[in-house]
């Protein structure tokens, strides 16, 4: 049985996402535990479960809002690398790294909540 979340790039991409930042926190001191290392890794979590939380069933008009939800997440995760860097826990490649791909990611989410309005 397959799922229809599984067949989507952006899925798959926000799969990666988590991936990455999820290995990238491993690094942070144990004082960042609590605080921006698990407000990361839920925000990155966040975008690929509510793609797929909205794709299982839901009116066009649901799946957006969840793909709205998954793009404020990417966002977020902007927002912590930022924070990552400026407490120097991340080095800028590291920072460019994740920043590419969180652009890519929410261009394609964007994209596919803009193709949710194009088709019947």
């Amino acid at each position: 049985m397959s799922f229809i979340f599984e067949n989507l790039k952006i899925w798959q991409k926000a799969l990666e996402l988590s991936q990455n930042v999820n290995a990238l926190t491993k690094c942070f001191p144990v004082e960042e535990r609590f605080a921006l290392t698990s407000q990361m890794k839920r925000a990155a979590d966040s975008v690929s479960l509510n793609i797929a939380e909205g794709s299982t069933g839901q009116t066009k008009k649901e799946f957006k809002r969840f793909l709205a939800i998954s793009l404020r997440s990417c966002v977020e995760v902007v927002g912590c690398i930022y924070l990552a860097r400026a407490r120097q826990l991340i080095t800028t490649d590291q920072f460019d790294a994740l920043y590419q791909e969180l652009l890519i990611l929410t261009k394609m989410i964007q994209s596919f909540r803009k193709s949710l309005n194009e088709t019947n």
